[in-house]
């Protein structure tokens, strides 16, 4: 699989300085972590699951949750496992391609006995969502995973979910990050990335942001997440994928962008699909994403197909962050110093920018670069025509 792969090859090298790599399954933990990108989440009830994976897979979707918790009612659990197993299987009888597969448990004994009973079909499945993740619930979440890797021989991955009440208090946030912190250490190898659990933050005071606000207008949350980054997210080897909290809002449906496609010539429509970006709410989430960007964070959570693009398109690595990235890490710049832009606007000093560099790099591997005329409007309006 690859970003925008599902767009044609011919139209794929008109956007791309450089396409985004090729990854599977099986690729190295860290590029994975780098890829997730918009990771879309969807209830484990439902009854046409496996038809929905590969669709979804078609529109360019490449990481994707299934979950077991709290999209379901507590009496659907039960018969959600039971249509998983069914649906995993279906999936394995067709040998579709499908994308990253991880299944979002309730408690830790749900691990073994999904993966005991998902059978041969279990090589579809990346790894697990572990949901309200602190150190004594972790611990026991990843012995598990660690015994049913054991068990079935295939590599699983972890994906704690950051969002209990204990890191939320700040009476209590200092300790339970460092139990955090000590727990995700421990098992290193197998954490793929941290996921923010920003609804859950929000519940516990009643509060829910507007559609023209961003999780960083809200105080309490935004003051979480830049104290996970601080303790989570360093860029000195120790740190881990922090991913983007959750957009809420779904009036965006792909079928309202098509008149305005239809109406003009593929590359000349910008204007025309900014407009409707913005008619349909889907400003805060634009403005979201960048933002989580600046705040250090990478990939999104999804609950709805519509967020996929968005989150897609303002990953793609601009030709001038590219070009500023290489300059800043040329051999020749090792020892320091100052210099301008090839753009001409703006200073790159080597040392402390070099972190950032290095992390632009990457993703312009799994994203790719895109030609210095194309910008997000270009990128979002091909994924939409595929």
């Amino acid at each position: 699989m690859r970003h925008f792969g599902h767009i044609s090859p011919t139209v794929r090298e008109s956007l791309f300085f450089r396409e985004p790599c090729e990854f599977d399954a099986a690729s190295s933990s860290h590029l994975l972590s780098v890829a997730l990108g918009a990771t879309l989440y969807s209830p484990a009830t439902r009854p046409r699951l496996a038809d929905d994976v590969i669709k979804q897979t078609g529109q360019g979707v490449v990481s994707m949750v299934l979950c077991l918790e709290d999209s379901i009612d507590d009496a659907e659990v039960v018969g959600a496992e039971a249509n998983l197993v069914r649906q995993f299987a279906d999936l394995h009888a067709r040998n579709a391609d499908v994308p990253l597969l991880f299944v979002r448990v309730r408690e830790p004994e749900q691990i073994t006995d999904l993966v005991r009973r998902l059978g041969s079909s279990v090589r579809l499945l990346s790894g697990f969502v572990l949901p309200k993740f602190t150190e004594e619930r972790g611990e026991l979440f990843l012995e598990a995973l660690t015994a049913a890797e054991a068990d079935s021989g295939h590599r699983l991955f972890a994906m704690p979910v950051l969002e209990s009440p204990e890191l939320l208090h700040l009476e209590t946030r200092g300790e339970t990050l460092r139990g955090i912190a000590r727990t995700v250490d421990k098992y290193r190898e197998r954490i793929l990335a941290l996921r923010l659990g920003v609804t859950d933050f929000c519940s516990a005071y009643g509060l829910r942001r507007a559609p023209d606000m961003t999780a960083y207008d809200v105080q309490i949350v935004g003051a979480v997440i830049g104290d996970v980054v601080n303790m989570l997210g360093r860029a000195d080897g120790t740190g881990f994928t922090i991913t983007g909290p959750v957009w809420e809002y779904f009036r965006l449906q792909e079928r309202m962008f098509k008149p305005q496609l239809r109406r003009s010539p593929f590359m000349g429509q910008a204007e025309e699909l900014r407009a409707a970006l913005i008619e349909h709410d889907l400003d805060g989430l634009l403005r979201e994403i960048d933002l989580d960007r600046a705040n250090g964070l990478l990939g999104k959570t999804c609950i709805h197909p519509s967020h996929v693009l968005p989150v897609h398109a303002l990953s793609v690595v601009s030709h001038e962050e590219y070009t500023d990235a290489q300059d800043i890490l040329r051999p020749e710049r090792g020892g320091g110093g100052v210099l301008r832009s090839a753009y001409t606007n703006k200073m790159n000093e080597v040392k402390p920018h070099r972190a950032w560099a290095e992390r632009t790099l990457q993703r312009a591997e799994v994203f790719g670069v895109a030609r210095e005329d194309v910008g997000f409007v270009e990128l979002l309006a091909a994924g939409v025509t595929a």
